[in-house]
């Protein structure tokens, strides 16, 4: 086992969806990391100074490289270590439905969630605006039981986090909605270990200076 001076070093916030779904892939592939917690209101200098955009996650290899985009980060990991066959998928399925995730999806669901940053913008509007994505997702999980095919994949993966954000929005409506089998499909990943094991509420790096090894 590596020290944890050799670490990978993973700057996190739990409940961003970016770093869940990086997090997610990389306790999956058995990789460890120095996690470092942060508060992305209040984003240490560290941070800033190896990914000039600060957002998060960032994973800092013990080499020096710097990987700061979520999906490069589950891609690695699955170079790794990909023990389930998560990137034996359908590729250009996959990878339209995390670009129009990442993208317009996301957007819109910002909308939605914060409709107090977005006063020009109507929750129920928004709402529909995601609905457009919703309902190709849910259609692929009528037909089998995950996104791609009938395991547990990378595309899940990269998905999952940002819809259980739009479904704790309004979870009432949700689980009463058309969308059943969307619905199945995130209580599984909801009650599953490997979400569970990613979830834990760590200490802030800058307030204690104290990396968890993840």
């Amino acid at each position: 086992m590596k020290s944890a001076e050799s670490l990978p070093v993973l700057y996190s916030f739990r409940r961003c969806p970016y770093a869940i779904r990086a997090r997610l892939t990389l306790r999956y592939a058995g990789i460890s990391c120095a996690l470092r917690e942060v508060v992305l209101g209040d984003k240490p200098p560290e941070l800033i100074a190896c990914s000039p955009k600060a957002t998060v996650p960032v994973l800092v290899l013990d080499s020096g490289e710097v990987i700061d985009e979520s999906l490069d980060i589950m891609l690695w990991a699955l170079g790794q270590n990909d023990p389930d066959g998560w990137l034996d998928i359908d590729t250009a399925a996959a990878n339209q439905l995390i670009d129009t995730n990442d993208g317009e999806f996301k957007a819109w669901l910002d909308r939605y969630k914060y409709p107090e940053w977005h006063p020009d913008s109507k929750p129920e509007e928004c709402r529909a605006r995601c609905e457009v994505f919703l309902d190709e997702i849910d259609r692929r999980l009528r037909q089998q039981a995950y996104v791609c095919g009938d395991r547990l994949s990378l595309a899940d993966v990269a998905l999952l986090p940002f819809l259980r954000q739009f479904a704790f929005v309004d979870i009432d409506w949700f689980r009463s909605s058309r969308y059943g089998s969307a619905n199945e499909w995130l209580q599984r990943f909801l009650k599953s270990d490997l979400f569970a094991s990613v979830m834990h509420k760590y200490p802030l790096w800058r307030d204690t200076g104290i990396e968890t090894t993840f």
